[in-house]
């Protein structure tokens, strides 16, 4: 899911709805602990979910930066560290609540504080379990919802995580399933944290199911839009009294429709360079390998590379389409080499154009240049490869 580039109508806040993420997590959640903590250091616990959202926003060294020495896993085998005090950022499950007990209760607790954060809200009985425990209440430091469950995947786009969802909603089996019910009310609360951040309080729009005639059932698959706009409505109306500054009045808009709506999307071609580069190359998530020049330059390495909003190559070209994208790569291309006088030189001595690897040769020889030309001669390989698999 996308969001309009438009700044918010909050107040013109015209930062990306990837660093509003960042900065969220790092400054209201990790730097937060800084007012009552005595430890210079602490560690970071997260579950599997909650590492992926934090590593969809963060770098490490971001999470460093905020005083945390140590990231751990909930569930693995965690060595004592007595002397520290551990944020954990943790989804609101039963498992991950005794995981938390299991870890600061009795004589001998891993850590010496704990500051915890939801990623949404936590049921009330859940809440109660955690009082419960007399040697635990003294050592949490903190106990709040941060009410942010979602990837944010580029500067202003975000995804729920929920790979299975055709399944799980549109199946033979799936009236009446529990999958059903917990799919849907999984993907409502984490559509509304998205809210949450950006504090925004939106209309909600809906397609509602139509039936052919009066004897036509309406069944649960037409149902889903629906419901999931319910599932919204629910969750933003608890947020008024929950959030602090959050809008008690509408100020965006979200509309929620289903693939029916635009039935040839799934099975046409996206001949955008972002889709080309995932639909043709090996890539794993962002994750693109690619071999290199060596150092000593015998031989060939493989490096591995981001395709993010970090380089700004991959943010101008992503969304063009591929003609369009290796075009404006050979203008990068040619317009490098008649603003640079050492590639001006080898290309008079050779008299010919240069080729990627000439580039790289003369980063060896040109440090200065070695950022602007590695990103260059990244994307013309990965246009080249492109090129190569649509023959």
């Amino acid at each position: 899911m996308s969001l309009d580039s438009d700044a918010s109508s909050q107040g013109g806040d015209h930062r990306s709805f990837r660093q509003m993420t960042r900065d969220r997590l790092l400054f209201e959640m990790l730097r937060s602990t800084r007012k009552d903590s005595k430890s210079t250091w602490k560690v970071l616990i997260m579950d599997k979910f909650t590492v992926k959202i934090m590593s969809y926003a963060c770098k490490m060294a971001d999470i460093t930066e905020e005083g945390v020495s140590l990231v751990e896993d909930l569930y693995k085998r965690r060595q004592p560290l007595p002397s520290l005090d551990a944020i954990y950022f943790i989804q609101p499950t039963k498992e991950n609540i005794v995981m938390l007990l299991s870890d600061m209760s009795g004589r001998s607790p891993l850590y010496k504080k704990a500051y915890v954060f939801f990623s949404s809200p936590i049921q009330r009985e859940l809440v109660a379990q955690i009082k419960k425990d007399s040697s635990v209440l003294p050592r949490i430091g903190a106990l709040s919802e941060m009410n942010l469950e979602y990837f944010a995947i580029d500067s202003q786009g975000f995804i729920t995580d929920h790979e299975r969802a055709l399944e799980e909603l549109f199946s033979e089996n799936a009236e009446g399933s529990h999958k059903y019910n917990a799919c849907l009310n999984t993907m409502a609360t984490r559509i509304s944290t998205v809210f949450a951040s950006m504090r925004e309080f939106p209309h909600v729009h809906y397609r509602v199911a139509k039936t052919i005639d009066a004897s036509t059932m309406t069944t649960l698959r037409d149902l889903g839009p629906t419901k999931l706009a319910a599932g919204v409505w629910n969750c933003l109306a608890k947020y008024k009294t929950s959030i602090p500054e959050f809008p008690q009045t509408e100020t965006c808009e979200l509309l929620i429709v289903d693939r029916s709506i635009d039935q040839i999307a799934p099975i046409i071609h996206e001949w955008t360079y972002d889709a080309m580069c995932h639909d043709l190359l090996c890539m794993d998530g962002n994750k693109y390998v690619h071999e290199v020049p060596s150092t000593n330059g015998s031989a060939t390495e493989k490096k591995e590379v981001l395709l993010e909003d970090h380089d700004p190559v991959w943010l101008e070209l992503r969304h063009a389409h591929i003609a369009d994208a290796s075009e404006r790569l050979h203008d990068k291309m040619t317009n490098f080499i008649s603003k640079n006088k050492a590639a001006q030189l080898h290309q008079a001595r050779t008299g010919g154009e240069l080729s990627t690897r000439d580039l790289q040769k003369m980063v060896q020889a040109l440090p200065q240049y070695s950022d602007q030309i590695d990103k260059l001669s990244l994307h013309v390989e990965v246009g080249y490869y492109i090129s190569c698999a649509m023959l």
